[in-house]
């Protein structure tokens, strides 16, 4: 519990994960920041998010040069920011023999340079404050990579690398690192996924048709984060793919070839 309501910064907020992240911490009373490129539909979380106190940030995440004024605009308006919630992202259904480069750069850009250049501009914020929570939403694929998602397992394993040596050097500076990786988690995710020409693929598969509510993926998220862990894995039977991969990598290897993740 704090003292006085948190400020969260949530990317990625119009839908999916990030619109449930808003209405978790908005239930917690936390006073919020939304941002995503949809301004209407942002817009129209914020309503929902009500009486919670919100200000409204378009952002695109491929668009790094815009990221100083939306940075200006939130400790403008608040005075300081208590957790940065690095959620907007994109993801990708096609095999690596049809993947465009074009769409391997896309998720980078959008999936880690975006978020890492984000991360960039508020740090410097929380450090002079002296507390504060960084957290990014991964993936159980940014530690280990699966069949269709080539290039979007490469940008959250990127993420990982990036994520693991900045908490290694914030030690003892009171800002914290909190990596999120969920499975399968019933949203758009696959739906608005890039497939091989980078056109949406349009359709939600399988798996993630019945994977975990949003609201339960937030509610773990955000009490992973209060609770200050450096990562935590949050969905069904998918999660002991990180264990069997550690303790038997060629069972896992095996296992995954005949996996049904489409």
């Amino acid at each position: 519990m704090h003292s006085t309501p948190q400020v969260v910064w949530i990317t990625g907020a119009s839908a999916g994960i990030g619109e449930a992240l808003a209405h978790e911490y908005a239930r917690q009373g936390a006073r919020l920041i939304l941002s995503a490129r949809n301004q209407e539909a942002l817009e129209k979380v914020a309503a929902a998010c009500a009486p919670a106190e919100t200000l409204v940030v378009p952002l695109d995440l491929a668009q790094p040069a815009s990221f100083a004024g939306a940075i200006q605009e939130v400790f403008a308006h608040y005075g300081r920011l208590d957790v940065l919630l690095n959620n907007g992202g994109i993801s990708q259904r096609s095999l690596v023999l049809e993947t465009s480069l074009s769409v391997d750069r896309q998720l980078m850009e959008v999936n880690y340079f975006g978020t890492v250049a984000l991360t960039k501009g508020v740090l410097p914020h929380l450090l002079q404050q002296g507390s504060g929570r960084i957290a990014v939403v991964s993936s159980l694929v940014g530690k280990f990579g699966t069949p269709y998602r080539s290039a979007y397992a490469a940008s959250k394993h990127a993420l990982h690398g990036f994520f693991d040596s900045l908490r290694a050097e914030l030690t003892d500076t009171g800002v914290g690192v909190t990596i999120i990786c969920p499975g399968f988690v019933k949203t758009g995710v696959s739906v608005n996924a890039l497939t091989g020409d980078g056109t949406p693929l349009g359709t939600m598969d399988e798996a993630t048709a019945k994977g975990l509510a949003p609201a339960e993926l937030a509610r773990q998220a955000s009490r992973a984060i209060a609770q200050g862990r450096n990562e935590v894995y949050i969905g069904g039977r998918e999660t002991w793919g990180v264990l069997l991969k550690r303790l038997a990598p060629g069972l896992f290897s095996k296992f995954l070839s005949r996996a049904k993740v489409r």
